[in-house]
């Protein structure tokens, strides 16, 4: 796919985007996610498999969504500012993102975009991790920290975290400070349906997944979801979703390329939940 920092030709308003956001310098322990986007497009593309999602809708065939290829993040540039511009151009005529990380601090650009476009906002986030460290490792933007950033300003009015299972004294004070919906993974009971009433941006970090589904992820933590766990929050989960990323896939440790399978699968179940009803 080609690199971009502008909304591709043909995309137009009520289109979902797919955009690859290969970035990880803040990542930490091991880098590695800025290569997944390409992981995951080869994974959706394959010829083990197909378009087809569980709802019988064949994306080869369906319109209303297109890949305009990865935005482009020169270094020496503040990926912060880059990120948020090329997402605000892509919100700008009507369209939503579905963004392929990259790791998890790409989430915070992503949604002060969205804030500008969606007065009214919720996150449902699937993690191992909170991800609401003040700092972490001198780093406020760290991919350890997004979600601070984004309670603090007041970017949306909701967010909700499920899959949690490393939660430290400072996360459980700063869910407290926030407001923050935690369902820790040791509470989960399937089924569990979520419900929002109001617009709904899905974040899911890989590694919100137990290492037996999805290895190839830099921070796997043990205990937690199956991947059909996953798939039925994203079919059932009552909001109107107008954004998601996935992110934290790290190739490095996927030569299997089994996480990058899970993550396709993802990939067109969103899809499937982002597009319009009406269309081809």
């Amino acid at each position: 796919m080609t690199p971009t920092t502008q909304p591709a030709a043909g995309l137009r308003s009520g289109m979902v985007a797919v955009a690859g956001v290969p970035f990880d310098e803040y990542s930490s322990f091991i880098k590695g996610a800025a290569a997944a986007p390409a992981q995951i497009r080869a994974a959706l593309l394959s010829d083990s498999t197909n378009l087809c999602t569980e709802s019988g809708l064949d994306l080869a065939c369906r319109d209303g969504w297109l890949d305009i290829g990865d935005f482009v993040i020169p270094g020496g540039t503040d990926p912060i500012s880059v990120i948020e511009s090329a997402v605000a151009q892509c919100l700008s005529g009507g369209a939503r993102l579905l963004a392929l990380g990259g790791d998890h601090s790409t989430t915070y650009p992503i949604i002060k975009a969205y804030a500008r476009q969606y007065p009214r906002l919720a996150i449902l986030h699937l993690d191992a991790h909170s991800d609401l460290y003040d700092e972490f490792q001198g780093n406020r933007y760290s991919h350890a920290c997004p979600f601070a950033r984004i309670m603090e300003q007041g970017l949306v009015q909701r967010l909700m975290q499920a899959g949690i299972r490393t939660l430290t004294p400072q996360h459980r004070e700063q869910a407290e400070r926030f407001g923050v919906e935690i369902l820790e993974m040791k509470d989960w009971r399937a089924p569990l349906t979520l419900s929002f009433d109001m617009p709904l941006y899905l974040s899911i970090d890989m590694d919100a997944l137990d290492p037996a589904f999805a290895p190839g992820v830099s921070h796997p933590e043990p205990g937690g979801f199956a991947t059909r766990d996953v798939l039925a929050v994203i079919q059932n989960v009552r909001a109107d979703i107008v954004g998601a990323d996935i992110v934290e896939l790290n190739p490095a440790l996927d030569p299997s390329r089994a996480t990058a399978r899970v993550a396709a699968k993802f990939l067109k179940e969103i899809l499937a939940r982002m597009l319009p009803k009406s269309g081809r």
